[in-house]
């Protein structure tokens, strides 16, 4: 018997029936076996402490690994209690004694004197699982607990009891707890087991000598609450969600149908939906609307983006920057490898502007990424920018860039530092601003004076804004105006709202550091009133391990008095301050005679949030928390903990001043502790502040009535709809054939068009770039044409070049990462990780015959075909299109487009990691779909294998092709047309108001 079937035999008779357990097992016993369910029906279910009720205890090691959180504020909002408060202190004490005495006279009933009075570990557990107070009520531990719970297909869910929810179906519920009911649906499996132990007890009590009315009895128990046997009565684990008027189970195993809501205005309780009746789904059809027209928004954005055309940056001189990355002295982390390949392919395989947001946590590793681009941009005979919000932060930048590629490095690029001071009418700003428009500095750092109206580029390649949410609306929509057709690479630990917003949604491409450095350490963090003697506990403790810290106020005014209050507590203290009001320079070298260990304490305002980094300080307090936003505060808590030593944070606010946002801003800074929070600190920000606008439509209305998660997902299938073929996108293939065959790797030396034929460097770089990064066939045919009456007939060396160029234009239509062959087969495989059967019914049904190509046969898993072993589909026989396209796998339903959103994800994934692959056995080749022609390097002579590839290749791309564009057309005009629409409605109305105003009935 396995352990899971050991727990139920054991205790489901407890369970199940009014028998008690000993308490002091019953609470570990309940969860385990609920876990257990979950396990077996493929769910990883952890049940989650409650947050402290209690205050928490000074101890530090007590503490060191508490992950609870440690606030609980009172708040009163004008004059009412507001839903952070506790009901009256009067009625919690007299309950609190009444339960008090009904459980010593229930101890005195049923003890046992003994020997010795030590406290058992059984009467610890059994305090421990007593029930509490929680805002006046009589609770127990269990109803308190949270739980998360997922999959491995990497849908998520977290939540507490009291949270409110959205199912899918039935709408805006309240999660309550987690409870243990008979199954009402069983599988075949679990029917025939049922069936088969049912008869082993009739069996058995036959054997026993039972009486027949007595066996009766039993067996008609068989499938109630009454039958305890775990085989014959399966369980499941499900969630209890309070709506209006019904509480709804579900299943654990369905729990990715429900999300937390958020709506931005977090500090209102939506309303219950009812789950009888239509309310919730002439909501949900009312926002689907809105979805399918900010869908049609953003495809329009997409086909005007594709219209963006600059010179890509030249892939022969990926080698430098290679070079360049060896001076990285740390190992790069796993994400960051993805960063340096999403950023590599949006510059050197892409024509369009790059546009790329970096999510990291704080000493995540953002600026290496940034680092390689800039050198890229420089390497490629372009000059970069970096932009920082900070003079502080600037100069931190100006001094690592110089180390890594100024004057005194073997590159000898000349690197310019903008600063406050240097404004247009000075001799060094004129001067500096003259280098750089004549192109004699390569990279220039600078604060807002980069934004000014006299800054004037040669050629810029590459602008990287770093902590872009310090940023307001003025400077980006100057960033736009100088960013037209330039490079945008955006770093930042915390996105704006909004920011975050356009990623989810695909508006915007986004990367994210999650993987922490080695050996860093989460910092502990403390949300608490302030008070002084935690203060000089703080400051003593980092002073006694030979440490600094930082002391944070949110005004200038307010500088003075901390120093009194630090100089009052420790009189021999070293403080220095540094704030943004100080002389010209003044604050930064404050921060480096401070980060030479010349002073103890650093006090400052959100001056020193970004640029500052010195590991020796690990312990950081803030002052009247409540007066910064999120992302100020998660900034601030990232000065720290930068070393393995563990790192300190103290959040100290006043209780009268404290505000429903300003106190879940708290709450979010004591529950979201864990290294690479940054992602989620400003998902919480989204849910407290709101998306607010997006594409100028107004759509946050629309997500407050069924939740901002529903509403992005519903978003998400409205553009997975009009796209109708969504095949990942390949920026670049991976061709791995004998001799090179079909590869377009080339180098300075070992160019794809002759110098003989395009004389003119410039003007060959150029045409490269054109025809390396052609979006079909049909337009390398049109740029060949081009050449030909430019430059005359094509040499045959460049025709052979040309023909590797029309095998990677098909390959990244067809979402085919890598090629390569089969040495045991001779077979060529080509694996395309997001081809799904829909994606090739649909293509075959374009093609001649509503075949395949004769020689392409194609390969799906058992996991994306729908049969329990792998589907192989062969070239040049008629396919049943309807048993591909009616899969009810893929219908219009819930569930099954969070398959397609993690398939695609999933894909991605993949085909990054093929990007420098050396060969075929580095990657997964069977658990994706991969097409197949059938003894390539046998059968056909080398030279020839490309002619091959693209006989089969060019009718299915060109179909995807026309396809895609088709698709992005109808968006746009369907975006025009409803632009029109609004625009005659509102003149419309305009001429209303004036007519009645002419009339004399204006109305106010």
């Amino acid at each position: 018997m396995d352990s899971f079937a050991h727990i139920l035999c054991t205790f489901l008779p407890y369970l199940m029936s009014s028998d008690p357990i000993p308490s002091s097992s019953t609470h570990y016993v309940e969860i385990e076996t609920k876990v257990a369910i979950a396990k077996q029906s493929g769910v990883t279910l952890t049940m989650l402490e409650p947050a402290d009720i209690s205050a928490s205890s000074d101890n530090d090691e007590d503490n060191k690994d508490n992950k609870k959180s440690n606030f609980n504020p009172t708040i009163s909002v004008a004059g009412k209690s507001s839903w952070f408060a506790n009901e009256a202190d009067e009625m919690k004490i007299d309950l609190e004694s009444k339960f008090q005495s009904l459980k010593d006279q229930s101890t005195d009933d049923t003890s046992t004197p003994t020997a010795s009075t030590t406290t058992t570990a059984a009467e610890s557990n059994d305090k421990e699982e007593a029930p509490r107070f929680v805002n006046g009520k009589l609770t127990s531990r269990e109803q308190l607990m949270g739980i998360s719970v997922g999959s491995a297909g990497g849908w998520s869910l977290e939540v507490f009891p009291g949270d409110f929810v959205v199912h899918r179906k039935y709408g805006i519920g309240r999660y309550e707890k987690t409870v243990l009911k008979p199954k009402t649906k069983l599988t075949d499996e679990e029917r025939e087991d049922a069936e088969s132990r049912r008869k082993e007890i009739i069996n058995e009590l036959m054997k026993d000598g039972r009486q027949l009315d007595e066996i009766q009895r039993i067996v008609e128990t068989f499938g109630t609450e009454k039958d305890t046997d775990p085989i014959s009565n399966p369980l499941s684990t499900l969630l209890e969600i309070a709506y209006s008027d019904a509480v709804v189970h579900v299943p654990i195993d369905k729990a990715y149908r429900l999300s937390r809501y958020r709506a931005g205005d977090a500090a209102i309780k939506p309303r219950l939906s009812r789950v009888k009746g239509e309310a919730w789904s002439k909501a949900k059809r009312k926002v689907e609307v809105s979805t399918v027209q900010m869908a049609e928004d953003v495809l329009a954005l997409y086909a005007t983006r594709e219209t963006l055309n600059r010179p890509p940056f030249n892939p022969s001189k990926e080698k430098k920057v290679k070079e360049f990355s060896k001076s990285f002295k740390f190992e790069p982390t796993p994400d960051q490898f993805k960063c340096f390949d999403d950023v590599e392919n949006d510059m050197v395989w892409r024509s369009r502007p790059m546009d790329r947001l970096i999510c990291g946590d704080v000493g995540f590793g953002k600026t290496e990424v940034a680092m390689r681009a800039l050198f890229r941009s420089v390497a490629n005979g372009r000059q970069a920018a970096l932009l920082a919000p900070t003079g502080v932060l600037a100069a931190q930048h100006y001094r690592n860039i110089m180390k890594r590629m100024g004057e005194d490095t073997d590159h000898e690029f000349n690197i310019a530092l903008l600063k406050g001071g240097m404004g247009k009418n000075t001799k060094k700003g004129r001067e500096l601003r003259a280098d750089i428009a004549e192109g004699k500095v390569d990279i220039v750092v600078g604060t807002h004076a980069l934004l000014s109206n006299g800054m004037a580029f040669n050629d810029l390649g590459l602008l990287t804004v770093d902590e872009e949410q310090r940023f307001g609306v003025n400077q980006k929509e100057r960033l736009k105006l100088i960013c037209n057709c330039v490079d945008v690479l955006t770093l930042s630990a915390t996105p704006i709202p909004r920011t975050l917003q356009m990623s989810l949604s695909g508006i915007r491409d986004t990367s994210t550091i999650r993987s922490p450095p080695p050996m860093r350490k989460p910092t502990i963090s403390y949300v608490q009133e302030f008070e002084e003697s935690l203060i000089r506990d703080a400051i003593e403790r980092e002073l006694a391990r030979g440490g600094q810290c930082y002391y944070v106020v949110p005004r200038i005014s307010q500088l003075e008095e901390a120093e009194t209050l630090l100089k009052r507590i420790f009189p021999e203290l070293r403080v220095i301050q540094a704030h943004g009001r100080m002389a010209r320079g003044k604050a930064e070298e404050n921060v480096a005679a401070f980060a030479e260990g010349n002073h103890d304490v650093l006090l400052a305002t959100t001056v020193i949030e970004n640029g500052v980094d010195i590991p020796r300080t690990n312990t950081i307090i803030i002052q009247n928390a409540q007066a910064f936003g999120m992302s100020t505060l998660y900034q601030l808590r990232g000065r720290v903990g930068r070393s393995d030593l563990q790192a300190y944070a103290y959040f100290f606010h006043k209780n009268d001043f404290l505000t429903e946002q300003s106190a879940q801003r708290l709450q979010a800074m004591a529950d979201l502790t864990e290294l690479g929070s940054g992602f989620d600190v400003a998902n919480r920000d989204l849910e407290i502040r709101g998306a607010g606008s997006l594409l100028g439509t107004e759509q946050s209305g629309m997500a407050a009535r069924v939740g901002f998660d529903l509403y992005m997902r519903m978003l998400k299938k409205s553009m997975r709809q009009l796209r109708g073929l969504d095949l990942p996108v390949v920026p670049r293939s991976n061709v791995l054939l004998p001799g090179g065959e079909g590869s377009i790797e080339w180098d300075d030396e070992t160019t794809s068009i002759p110098e003989s034929y395009i004389k003119d460097a410039k003007e060959r770089s150029k045409e490269e770039s054109l025809a390396r990064l052609a979006e079909s066939t049909q337009r390398l045919v049109e740029i060949t044409n081009a050449w030909k009456d430019t430059y005359g007939s094509i040499p045959a060396e460049l025709q052979s070049n040309l023909k590797s160029l029309h095998l990677h234009t098909c390959l990244r239509q067809l979402g085919i990462d890598v090629v390569g062959l089969d040495e045991s087969t001779g077979d060529c495989i080509l694996r395309s990780p997001g081809l799904r059967p829909r994606h090739w019914a649909m293509i075959c049904s374009k093609l001649p015959k509503g075949s395949p190509p004769k020689g392409l046969d194609v390969i799906f898993p058992a996991r994306f075909s729908f049969s329990e072993d792998d589907t192989e589909i062969t070239g040049g026989q008629k396919i049943d299109l309807k048993e591909l396209l009616g899969n009810p796998k893929y219908s219009d339903d819930d569930e099954e487009w969070d398959a397609l959103d993690e398939e695609e994800v999933e894909a991605m994934k993949e085909i990054s990691s093929a990007a420098n692959v050396k060969d075929l056995s580095e990657v997964d080749i069977d658990g994706y779909p991969r097409f197949i022609v059938k003894g390539l390097g046998k059968s056909v002579k080398k030279g020839s294998r490309v002619d091959a590839l693209l006989k089969v290749l060019l009718p299915p791309s060109k179909v995807v092709f026309k396809k895609q564009q088709k698709d992005k057309e109808k968006a746009k005009v369907a975006a025009e047309l409803r632009e029109k629409r609004e625009l005659i409605a509102k003149q419309k109305k305009e001429q209303e108001k004036l007519n009645s105003r002419r009339m004399g009935y204006a109305q106010y």
